[in-house]
């Protein structure tokens, strides 16, 4: 399977940094910056959705490889504490890898370590004949 392209589109713009990639785990780290904030000035939730998506995505469709590709089929995503700014950093790391599914658990924690969000994704497993 060749190496996604993990610098441009959505990724670029979220200012995503990969620190390991791997189909065992995926930790992504980025800053909190004003234009990723919600009208009140916290970091939007749905960066932590795209974040959770992103991290199961990549090391799910690297544990597959040359089988088929991975599609996402349900991402539940808890926001557990409000960030204004600093860095988050991500790990994925999957509960269960079968022949037709995927779920991988990620957890995003700051700077001091504390748990500010928490998701899941399960992933489908599309496989080529």
């Amino acid at each position: 399977m060749d190496m996604p392209n993990l610098t441009g589109g959505f990724v670029a713009l979220l200012g995503l940094t990969f620190d390991e990639v791997s189909g065992d785990r995926v930790v992504i780290r980025w800053k909190v910056r004003p234009e990723l904030h919600q009208p009140y000035g916290i970091q939007h939730g749905g960066v932590y959705c795209s974040v959770v998506e992103t991290a199961a995505s990549i090391g799910g469709a690297l544990w597959l490889g040359d089988k088929g590709n991975v599609v996402g089929v349900s991402n539940q995503t808890d926001f557990l504490r409000a960030v204004r700014d600093g860095e988050l950093t991500a790990v994925g790391t999957p509960v269960h890898r079968g022949r037709s599914q995927q779920l991988w658990l990620v957890e995003i924690t700051d700077a001091d370590g504390r748990l500010v969000a928490r998701g899941q994704v399960r992933l489908q497993n599309l496989t080529t004949a």
